[in-house]
């Protein structure tokens, strides 16, 4: 059985991206692929090869998530709940885990294909990730199965174990439903790495200085902050830097390491512990960007599961 496990494990990395574009949590996605090889494993003997090892696993993936998603509850973002926040207001009360989306380390989406990873990682934005959670179970199936995995018509309906033409017809609801969300959600635009790197890099200088000059003139007039699990987000240069200068100001003096989201540039953010040379955890920060600038600063304060998973040490002290 150990050649059985060895070839489902060749497709946990896509399976697992899959899974997390379904439920919207890097921790979902993880025990919903670990579940599916768990019935493929005990099912392996009637499976006779009438699909490819690969769509049999995807079925079973699916039927997971469908059970995993239940009622009208979905995970979302602070921008899609509600307008933005004053950049003086008081922190409002967090609500719980299971209301956001999640960012997903890049070892757990990506393999090791840079072809594969520039043709999948903008069906990992959040934005996108976030946008598919408005549709129905089913129609979120089939809008990732055929415009991010690429699957044909047919393939799909032998997985969802639905007609073609149930399929098709899904897929333009899906489509129609996700314009009227965000009618941007399906533009990309790349940035050159060098680009990138030298933005990315300006950032960690202007936050670890603390410089809102040098930090602001680096965002997009649209940027948008956020802080899950607290359901407010500010939005725009001006209200980033009093934010920051404000009820943000314990940041100062922070560390930041990098990490992989989301196909994004992130960091583990440690902010001062009032220990002399060593930092505490306090968020893992996901860029967005956009025409050359910062559009997102995306910080999910949930450590103490975060953390762990990005690998991340519980504190960051410097050598």
């Amino acid at each position: 059985m150990d050649d059985v496990l060895d070839s489902f494990e060749s497709h946990r990395r896509e399976l697992c991206a899959y899974a997390y574009r379904m439920l919207g949590s890097s921790f979902e996605a993880e025990d919903a692929v670990q579940e599916a090889f768990t019935r493929a494993w005990r099912s392996h003997g009637s499976f006779e090869g009438r699909s490819s090892l690969r769509s049999w696993l995807y079925r079973i993936t699916t039927n997971v998530c469908l059970d995993m998603i239940k009622g009208p509850q979905r995970r979302a973002r602070p921008m899609d709940l509600a307008p933005a926040s004053d950049a003086g207001s008081p922190l409002p009360a967090p609500e719980p885990a299971y209301a956001w989306v999640e960012p997903i380390p890049d070892a757990m989406a990506f393999g090791a294909d840079p072809a594969d990873r520039t043709a999948a990682k903008d069906s990992m934005r959040l934005a996108f990730v976030a946008a598919v959670q408005h549709l129905p179970a089913r129609q979120r199936a089939v809008m990732i199965m055929r415009e991010v995995l690429r699957f044909s018509a047919a393939e799909t309906a032998e997985i969802l174990q639905l007609s073609p033409a149930s399929v098709n017809s899904a897929l333009q609801r899906a489509k129609a439903a996700l314009e009227r969300i965000r009618p941007s959600i399906a533009e990309g635009r790349t940035i050159d790495d060098a680009d990138l790197k030298r933005l990315v890099d300006d950032y960690v200088a202007a936050f670890e200085s603390y410089d809102m000059r040098a930090l602001t003139a680096l965002l997009h007039r649209d940027v948008a902050l956020s802080m899950p699990p607290f359901p407010m987000w500010i939005q725009g240069p001006d209200a980033v830097a009093e934010f920051m200068l404000g009820v943000g100001g314990s940041c100062r003096g922070s560390r930041l390491v990098p990490v992989g989201a989301n196909g994004l540039p992130a960091f583990g953010h440690y902010r001062p512990s009032g220990r002399p040379g060593v930092w505490r955890p306090w968020s893992i920060t996901v860029l967005e960007v956009d025409h050359g600038r910062i559009t997102g600063l995306n910080h999910f304060l949930d450590t103490a599961r975060l953390f762990p998973l990005f690998g991340l040490p519980g504190e960051h002290r410097e050598a």
